[in-house]
């Protein structure tokens, strides 16, 4: 017996420490990549094996009807860090449930049925948010999929502002887009954004799943642009890679009341380790970190002479277009120099490692992709 889903990879992992994932025969590899950005204060970081730990010896799951103390100083948590405005948490497994569930949230608080995706757009493999994502091969075989999905281009303001009508009920954006190719939004396409969706009655939804914990320099990509929006959704990073997800609202989308439920809604062990998480990212001010290492990354990758059409990217979200296939340089990066990345389509090679790495774990991918490219 064995899994269907998942191509395994050559490299069977038995441990990860900081920066560093170890394989069973003992290599060390220096994971630029972090399993699509879960790991953002770095692998098995102390304090949040402590949390974890501590918290399983106590108790493992009740479901949300009973208050929890790791839950509910999750929920004043994150309505903390969270944009102005943004103070009311709905806690899930995932970033495609948190996704599913702002585009619930939306339509109860509107009453309308139509969404506003973008072209190149990627919310999750659950059918309400696999029908707001762009590319056909994430979808065709789940066809039909939900109705009142119309898309347009990603960083056109004005075709954006021709799409939302009195019918829509949100605009679903990523701050910078991720699966797409890591192409980060200007700041005035996010104020056009949110001026036609107020114009219009319309939620204006910011999927951070990706971009969020620190990722991209901020706490939350959007605060680059100052634009506060009515729905944002959180997960990846932000319990260290154990399952979690949340949706956090303005009072208009939450005091519609919406019918919406999950058995596993905020487990408490899973709400420790975020607690834990956060507590780390924003105590070590990892964001200024980020934002620091990544500056010196791409310009060190920009100051090669590699065959490299272009790096984008904010922070410690880098997108590094290739002229070559993205998934041979993955193999050559993985199999001759232990460095581990991701790819972001057919030409881009895209880079989420831990926030808590230096530069000298910058130089180290450098040196790899120089021997690999070069």
């Amino acid at each position: 017996m064995s899994g269907f889903v998942f191509s395994e990879k050559p490299i069977g992992i038995e441990r990860g420490e900081g920066a560093y994932l170890y394989a069973e025969d003992g290599t060390e590899y220096l994971d630029f990549g972090a399993s699509y950005a879960v790991t953002p204060v770095g692998h098995c970081h102390p304090q949040v094996v402590d949390a974890v730990k501590s918290q399983v010896e106590d108790l493992m799951y009740v479901q949300a009807s009973y208050p929890v103390e790791a839950r509910t100083e999750l929920y004043e948590k994150l309505a903390t860090v969270a944009p102005p405005g943004l103070d009311n948490v709905w806690l899930c497994n995932s970033g495609t449930e948190a996704n599913e569930a702002a585009l619930k949230f939306a339509r109860n608080a509107t009453g309308r049925g139509k969404i506003v995706a973008t072209r190149r757009g990627f919310h999750g493999r659950t059918l309400g948010a696999l029908s707001m994502t762009w590319k056909d091969k994430y979808k065709k075989s789940f066809e039909p999929l939900v109705d009142g999905i119309e898309f347009v281009s990603y960083g056109d303001g004005e075709e954006l502002a021709d799409a939302v009508d009195e019918e829509t009920a949100a605009v679903f954006l990523e701050p910078i887009q991720g699966e797409g190719g890591i192409h980060p939004a200007d700041a005035t396409y996010l104020r056009r954004a949110r001026e036609v969706t107020e114009e219009a009655g319309a939620a204006l939804v910011f999927d951070e799943i990706q971009t969020g914990v620190g990722r991209t320099g901020t706490l939350w990509a959007c605060e680059r642009s100052e634009v506060e929006p009515d729905i944002l959704t959180t997960a990846k990073g932000i319990a260290s890679g154990l399952p979690l997800g949340a949706t956090v609202c303005a009072d208009w989308i939450a005091d519609a009341d919406p019918e919406h439920g999950s058995t596993f809604s905020g487990g408490p062990v899973v709400c420790a380790a975020a607690n834990a998480t956060l507590d780390v990212v924003v105590d070590e001010d990892l964001p200024t970190q980020a934002a620091d290492v990544g500056s010196y990354l791409m310009e060190s990758i920009e100051e090669t002479d590699l065959p490299i059409r272009d790096v984008r990217g904010q922070g410690l979200m880098i997108g590094i277009e290739v002229k070559r296939g993205s998934n041979r340089l993955l193999r050559d990066l993985a199999l001759n120099e232990q460095v581990l990345a991701l790819p972001a389509g057919r030409t881009v090679l895209r880079l989420l490692p831990p926030l808590t790495i230096g530069e000298s774990h910058a130089d180290q991918f450098v040196d790899s992709l120089e021997a690999v490219l070069g």
